[in-house]
């Protein structure tokens, strides 16, 4: 499948590539070019985190792993702190004492609560801006909240007991149910904790990327431990050759669905834009985040909540576990989609009848 997806997404770049020659006759050439242009946005969303990712799971797993074997809960589920194919699945596996949790923490737990932590928001704050904002962080908390649903399904079919499947997630389902209830509760107090936790992230991507940055440099570097830059940059590098091809095949998909997502969408009550976002997470953040100024605010919220858990599940997620562990990319499956259909269902119904507060720009 991943190599399918590869085939197509090369070509999307050829139409992409050859609109462009010809001037941008069909609108292909303008995406084709977009893809590049959003590598700096992503390079300071991503490299100081990719940089920083072995130091702060040094700092975090000394105070955080002790804390795990006291509430019974196995240390490979640190690992999901990071995103599968940033470190999580080789620190879930190298921490592991059951090998099978270290497999589940690896390959499911970090493909949604990893990747969100570490490539979702980050990113998300560098590609979203001003009244969008809000909405995306609201659906983000949604997204967090329904998360259980697909960790539970993806534990269950990974052959975790119930018992087992809620003990190992405590660290994740008890932050989730939190932010339920906050939800519920005091949404617009949520929405301003969460821009506070983004706005502190993006200070220490930040502050990652400068001493990176510093180190290539001048060789020096206060903090030990780091990722080179260069390594951070090849990972960003490898992402934007990606969307040459998925960005004119997103328009291509969009315009053959337009009618049908049309009708879907008037029924629900949102942009047809909205609909092919959903469709588009589940290969590539990126082509999502490229519509997310065209939709409405419904479907806004929606297409946060639903990456959460869906985010990259047809692309890079599927070829991770295919190429590491075959058995466990049906519990992947399972898990991701599944918690992005409850994350997308809590959204459109939290949604209904209600408007999201406009963001300073």
């Amino acid at each position: 499948m991943n190599r399918l997806l590869m085939l197509i997404l090369s070509a999307g770049a050829v139409l992409g590539g050859i609109d462009r020659i010809r001037n941008n006759k069909y609108g292909y050439g303008a995406r084709f070019e977009e893809g590049f242009l959003l590598l700096g946005p992503s390079a300071l969303s991503m490299a100081g985190m990719i940089c920083l990712t072995p130091v702060l799971a040094d700092i975090l797993g000394r105070a955080v792993i002790p804390l795990y074997r006291m509430i019974g809960v196995d240390p490979a589920m640190f690992g999901s702190v990071l995103a599968i194919d940033m470190g999580g699945y080789q620190m879930a596996k190298e921490l592991a004492a059951d090998p099978r949790i270290g497999s589940y923490a690896g390959i499911v737990a970090s493909s949604i609560f990893g990747c969100t932590v570490v490539f979702t928001i980050p990113v998300g704050m560098g590609v979203v801006r001003g009244e969008e904002w809000k909405s995306f962080a609201r659906g983000i908390m949604y997204g967090l909240a329904a998360m259980p649903v697909g960790l539970a399904v993806g534990g269950l079919l990974a052959g975790l007991s119930p018992l087992a499947c809620l003990r190992q997630n405590l660290p994740v389902f008890l932050p989730a149910l939190l932010l339920l209830v906050g939800l519920h509760k005091i949404p617009e107090q949520m929405i301003k904790g969460f821009c506070a936790f983004a706005g502190g992230l993006r200070v220490l991507i930040t502050a990652g990327l400068i001493l990176a940055a510093v180190e290539y440099m001048c060789g020096w570097n206060p903090v030990k431990g780091m990722a080179p830059i260069t390594d951070a940059m090849a990972v960003v590098a490898s992402i934007g050759v990606v969307l040459l091809g998925s960005l004119p095949a997103a328009e291509f998909l969009q315009r053959i669905l337009k009618k049908p997502f049309a009708r879907l969408g008037r029924r629900l009550g949102m942009k047809p834009e909205s609909m092919t976002g959903l469709l588009l997470s589940l290969v590539s953040l990126f082509p999502m985040l490229s519509l997310y100024h065209e939709m409405d605010e419904r479907g806004r919220v929606m297409n946060a909540a639903f990456t959460v858990s869906a985010v990259s599940l047809l692309a890079a997620h599927i070829g991770f576990a295919m190429s590491t562990e075959p058995q466990m990319a049906g519990p992947m499956i399972a898990a991701k989609l599944c918690g992005g259909a409850a994350a997308a269902a809590l959204a459109f119904g939290m949604c209904r009848n209600r408007t999201t507060p406009h963001a300073p720009a």
